[in-house]
Order: C-alpha cells, then structure tokens, then sequence
C-alpha cells in the first residue's frame, strides 16, 4: 500500500492508568511508521472522561513513551481542550442535514430498548420516532428542552482498505444512528476523534483492531465533513500464553512494571515491536537504528500476537551483551544504589573497574536486576556465605581447608605482574589443586564458594581478578578460621 503524504500518524491514549504494553505497542509502530518515513508522530492525550481521567496516568504516559524513547513532534494536543471545535463541527453536520436533533428522553429510549428485548430484536434508534415535524422541534427548542445530536447513516456500505487486514466492509443498514453530541453539550468518541485528527492533520491511523468497529462511523463523519480520509490500519489484540487477552491476570501489563523489573527500554522495544510485526526470515533481535530501517507495514500480521514474559527475558538478556557498556551502566547503577551495594560516588571512583565487572557479568544475565544481584560480592567488603552451602563446606572440613589453602598458597606466591593473567593464574591453580592430588574442580568450587558465596559465576580467575588480591585472601582466611576445628 502506498502510505499517505505528508505522513502524519498519531497515538491518543486516555489517561486513565498507566501505560499498557498494548498501547506502547500502538505508539511504537507509529513511532517507527514516522522516523522511517521522514513524517509526523503526534501525541493527544484524550481527557474527555473527567471522572476517570488523572494527572497522574497521564504522567504516567509521558513517561513510559519518555522511557521508551518514543518521542513526539508537536506540541501534546489534550482532546477536553477543543470542546467548542467538536461542537461546531456537531453543528455543521446538523446544517448541512447529515445529522438531527434527537430530543427522546432516557426513559423513552429505555421502554424502546425493553420492547426490542422482549421480542427478541435487536435495538435500534427508529428514526422515523426520533425526527420530529418541524413546528414541533421548533417548540421545544423555545422551550429549552435538552436534546442530543445524532448522525443519519445514509444507506450503502462504508469500506477502506485496511493496512493490515486489506478491504473491510460494513454495511450501513447494520449501523445504527449513532449520537455525536450529548444533551449536555459533550462529544461521542467517535465524533471528537475525527474532529481532532482533522484538526491535526492525520492522514494514518494505526491502532488495535477492537477499534474496526468504529471506523465505519468515523469514515462517515469525515466524509460528511468534507474531510480527506485518512489511511487506517488496525493491529492485532495481544494474548497472553494462554491464548486470551492479555490482562492482569497474565502478570505485569504496565510499561513501567518492566521498568522496575530490569528491562532496559532496548528490548522492550524491540519485544514490541515484533508483537504483531515480522521483518522477515528469523531476524530477532534488532536495536533501534535497525527496527526504524526494517519497519514495513507490509509484515504486519494479522493473527493476534503473544506476550510471553520468557521471551522478553531472553530478549532483555541479548540487548544486555549487545549494547554499549555505557548504555548499560545507568540502570544496573540505579539498581546496585537502590540496594545499597554502592554509591553513585565510589562506582564512578572506580569506572574503568566497575565496566569490566559489567562486561563480565552481564553474560550470565537476563535482567538489570540479575546484574544488580551478581555484582553484591564484588562490592561489599564482605560476604556471607548462605547457610545451605556452609554447611556443605564444613561437612568435609579437612578436605575444605586443604583445598583452600592450597589455593591461598598459589594465589600468594603470583606476582602481582600476573595477577590479571587469567592463564597464568588459572596455571597456578591447576598446579595447587594437583600438588594435593585434587582435580581442579574441586579446588575451584570452594573458593568460588568463600570468594562470592555462590556455586554460579563467572570464571575463578574472572572472579579472583575482580575482587582483587586483598579481599579474595581476607574472604579465603575468613572461611579457613570458620571451618570446624580451625586453630
């Protein structure tokens, strides 16, 4: 499909919670519609619903696209603020006969609504009941009687060529007259969106399909405007493993709750972007300079995506090895002060080391806070060694102390010129563990064991090189005067 031009597409999300990963989804493809193609990403915040809409949620938007880096062109346009405009154009189409006053009160309509039920038809607004004589509208209006204002679907079908989904058709005796102005002077959805996207010069509309609904009665409001209809494209739902819409019960659905559990914004980006999108072949994971160049509307999918929590893991867990180490330090640094491992101050005293121990950790990671948690031994100046793997230590105390005194011995006697020699120190393990007539194993474990209290890390020598000579001998003499029968 040819896209419009000037390409101008927008995200308009309500501001009545936080950022869900189906509308970041949304405004990513969007996003990327626009960086591609040279054109406008717009932002409306649609507030229209005061007793729901918040400060707070919308907060909570800016900064979820903020983390994101989906960021906007314009001005942010807030839909409450253009209630005369949504106004005149319900009166314009009131004028030029593509609407009518409808002044039936709630109750008529819910008698109609009750005798539609009870003989089993669906309802629907009889216009010929609702339309009155001219005189007689007259005379209400003197009176001052509220009315609401609905649209006239004339006959035919409405259709478009959707972006994803191709030709859609709907035809118009299956839609109902539909308000566009309520008795108290505020506008439909359906109504006020047309007004605003017209208004901010839209010309693609990208959002989920339980929108297609609408789009029939939309198309009809632009076109009795006068209006250039814009491109629609409606996306596929998102489910959960399960198979049905994703929801709370899934898990985390808010942006920033995988924000605070060590997503870095890269891979949720990247994640989204392909809920519902395939550049092809079995590419996976791209950066973002990639994903502006691959994204092309025509590997939209039709089929309903699924948002599988692993899958984010591993994907977080590449962009963590990919990225600059730079890119990668400010998280895993707000995560190890949050824990109280270190200050911002005495890591940036130290940043030559700190990247080497990010580099070195971040392999065996899936998730900021996976770093955060290997990073503890190497930070503080001393360790605990879980009760668990203690008591294994100590169950073989003789064998424990020759094997960490062996390893004390080689790690005392290398020169300081090889201490950052993983070969050489690796020797010299090698040969301590075979002077006491152990496999090298069985040397390694207990002292990867008192030197970061885990039987998981990197490399011995990796790990011994990290903490440095003064702290891996202390934790080594630690163990030793601990064990059982220690003189």
């Amino acid at each position: 499909m040819i896209l419009p031009s000037p390409l101008r597409v927008r995200f308009a999300p309500s501001p009545t919670g936080y950022l869900h990963v189906g509308g970041a989804r949304t405004a990513l493809f969007n996003w990327l519609l626009a960086r591609k193609h040279g054109g406008q990403f717009l932002l409306r915040i649609e507030d229209t619903d005061k007793a729901r809409s918040t400060d707070d949620s919308t907060r909570a938007i800016f900064e979820g696209m903020t983390w994101l880096g989906l960021d906007w062109d314009e001005d942010v346009v807030y839909q409450g603020a253009n209630l005369l405009r949504h106004q005149a154009d319900a009166y314009r189409l009131l004028e030029t006969g593509h609407a009518y006053r409808d002044f039936t009160s709630p109750a008529q309509l819910e008698a109609w609504r009750a005798e539609a039920e009870a003989a089993k038809l669906p309802f629907k607004v009889d216009r010929a009941k609702v339309i009155l004589p001219r005189d007689v509208e007259a005379a209400k209006l003197a009176a001052g009687e509220p009315f609401a204002i609905r649209f006239k679907v004339p006959d035919g079908t409405t259709e478009w060529m959707d972006l994803v989904h191709g030709r859609i058709a709907f035809p118009n005796k299956d839609i109902e007259d539909f308000v566009i102005l309520r008795s108290d002077g505020t506008p439909l959805y359906n109504h006020a969106v047309v007004s605003d996207d017209i208004a901010m010069g839209v010309t693609l509309v990208m959002r989920g399909d339980d929108h297609i609904s609408n789009t029939p009665k939309q198309i009809l409001i632009y076109e009795a405007l006068g209006a250039r209809l814009p491109v629609f494209g409606h996306l596929p739902m998102i489910h959960g493993t399960d198979g049905k819409k994703l929801s709370k019960r899934h898990g985390a659905t808010a942006v920033a709750d995988w924000q605070h559990q060590g997503i870095l914004p890269s891979a949720m980006v990247n994640f989204l972007a392909l809920l519902g999108w395939s550049p092809g072949g079995d590419l996976e994971v791209m950066l973002r300079d990639e994903l502006i160049g691959r994204f092309d509307p025509d590997g939209l999918l039709k089929k309903a995506a699924v948002f599988d929590p692993k899958k984010l893991e591993w994907m977080n867990g590449q962009h963590l090895s990919r990225l600059p180490i730079a890119e990668v330090e400010p998280p895993v640094t707000r995560g190890i002060v949050a824990a109280g491992f270190a200050s911002e101050a005495e890591l940036a005293a130290r940043r030559d080391w700190y990247h080497r121990l990010l580099d070195l950790l971040r392999v065996r990671a899936r998730t900021v806070d996976d770093i955060v948690r290997q990073a503890e031994p190497y930070l503080r100046a001393e360790i605990a060694v879980p009760d668990d793997l203690w008591a294994g230590l100590a169950k073989d105390a003789e064998a424990t102390r020759s094997a960490l005194t062996a390893a004390r011995g080689a790690l005392v006697a290398l020169p300081d010129a090889q201490w950052h020699d993983g070969a050489a120190m690796e020797a010299a393990l090698r040969a301590a563990a075979e002077g006491i007539g152990l496999a090298a194993g069985k040397l390694f474990t207990p002292l990867r064991t008192v030197l970061t209290g885990s039987k998981v890390s990197p490399g011995i020598t990796d790990v011994v090189a990290m903490l440095g000579r003064d702290r891996s001998l202390a934790r080594v003499d630690a163990a030793l005067a601990r064990l059982p029968g220690a003189p």
